[in-house]
């Protein structure tokens, strides 16, 4: 029987689950998964190694539980293939077909990969899931050393974690400071400062071009010719929205699967949610939003046309080493970053050519004024 189909089990798809089961108990619900179903908190992956947490820590439900809570049939460990819009279903990688409803793709994003060259290419490791966690907390030699591509807010976090956990640590970035599209300067050289005076060493402004295999570890080489060994090497690059599945059906994709503000994409029955989701030109790959889009989007699927409404949503940085919060302009906004304090506490404001607060980002004491920030600067404008 046909009811609400929803490929991804993270965040996106099981608060949707949850939401929208508020509202409709009855209908039928299908969550169907790549991976094995169970639950857990995905920003738990880059601070969980200081805290000795095996991969099977993180899980908070099992595919079991999560199906008997949501009263769903749960397809774990599944792949669907393709969509046919025009018959309202999507097909396994069987060559099963299932019937829909309504159709939610919340099948996230993967790492971005790099083009790397040498000949242990193939060992850099990426963690977007739990079991890339697994890999990565295995291959870690005690107090072993790790280069980390990458000082955006992924690559921070980790650094931060390795360091709490004993290990070496060593971040490669092409921008000038750790979170360089997120944090104006002087922000991002305090994070860089007390990152290095636990430890870490930094190559900024360079990239890693080849890893090569030496001895019983590895070797990055940069573009300029510095080899560095490790023992491990994690790219932490960013994310890349799956669009491959949707743009392959005709569906409207640019970043990600573009959506009006009620989630829908240009196939009728068909919505886009969290990470993969790219809403009136917005990709917002963060809790806060992905929350609040899941619930508009639940009351929409159960007959209460809801548009997602984003306020001001800060993101927390996992840096405990300098706490650190952002909420960061929408992408391209014209405006220029003006920034208060010392090293022990900054705020610093963006602020747009008409004057109007369109970001902020606080770091050590000025955090606890994350609240009144919020509140002085402007929702993005969707629609």
């Amino acid at each position: 029987m046909s009811g609400l189909l929803i490929v991804g089990s993270g965040h996106a798809g099981l608060t949707l689950a949850r939401e929208w089961r508020k509202r409709d108990p009855d209908t039928a619900l299908t969550i169907i998964t790549a991976d094995d179903g169970a639950a857990y908190y995905k920003p738990n992956l880059s601070k969980s190694l200081a805290g000795g947490k095996s991969a099977d820590d993180l899980v908070t439900a099992s595919a079991e539980d999560l199906a008997a809570t949501h009263q769903a049939t749960l397809r774990a460990r599944t792949r669907v293939v393709a969509l046919h819009p025009q018959h309202k279903q999507v097909e396994l990688e069987d060559g099963e077909r299932l019937d829909y409803r309504d159709l939610v793709l919340a099948h996230g994003a993967r790492c971005r990969e790099l083009p790397l060259a040498g000949d242990a290419a193939g060992d850099v490791l990426h963690v977007n899931d739990r079991l890339d966690y697994a890999r990565f907390r295995d291959a870690l030699p005690a107090g072993g050393h790790v280069l980390l591509i990458g000082a955006g807010l992924i690559g921070s976090e980790y650094a931060n974690d390795l360091l709490a956990s004993g290990h070496r640590v060593t971040l490669v970035d092409p921008l000038a400071w750790p979170l360089g599209t997120l944090l104006p300067q002087a922000l991002g050289e305090d994070l860089q400062a007390a990152l290095a005076e636990a430890g870490a060493g930094f190559h900024l402004g360079r990239s890693v071009r080849a890893v090569h295999r030496e001895g019983a570890g590895l070797a990055a080489e940069l573009d300029d010719g510095t080899r560095i060994a490790a023992d491990v090497v994690l790219s932490a690059v960013g994310l890349q929205p799956n669009v491959d599945l949707a743009r392959a059906a005709g569906l409207d994709c640019g970043r990600g699967i573009r959506t009006d503000t009620q989630l829908q994409t240009s196939a009728a029955h068909i919505y886009a949610l969290g990470d993969v989701a790219e809403v009136c030109g917005h990709v917002l790959p963060y809790i806060l939003p992905i929350t609040s889009s899941a619930r508009a989007l639940a009351a929409t699927l159960a007959g209460e046309p809801t548009p997602v409404n984003w306020p001001a949503m800060p993101v927390i940085v996992k840096t405990p080493l300098l706490p650190t919060i952002v909420c960061p302009p929408p992408a391209g906004a014209a405006g220029a970053w003006q920034v208060e304090g010392d090293a022990q506490g900054r705020i610093a404001r963006f602020v747009g050519e008409d004057g109007s607060q369109l970001g902020f980002a606080l770091t050590g004491s000025a955090v606890r004024e994350r609240g009144r920030l919020a509140g002085e600067t402007q929702a993005p404008q969707l629609g």
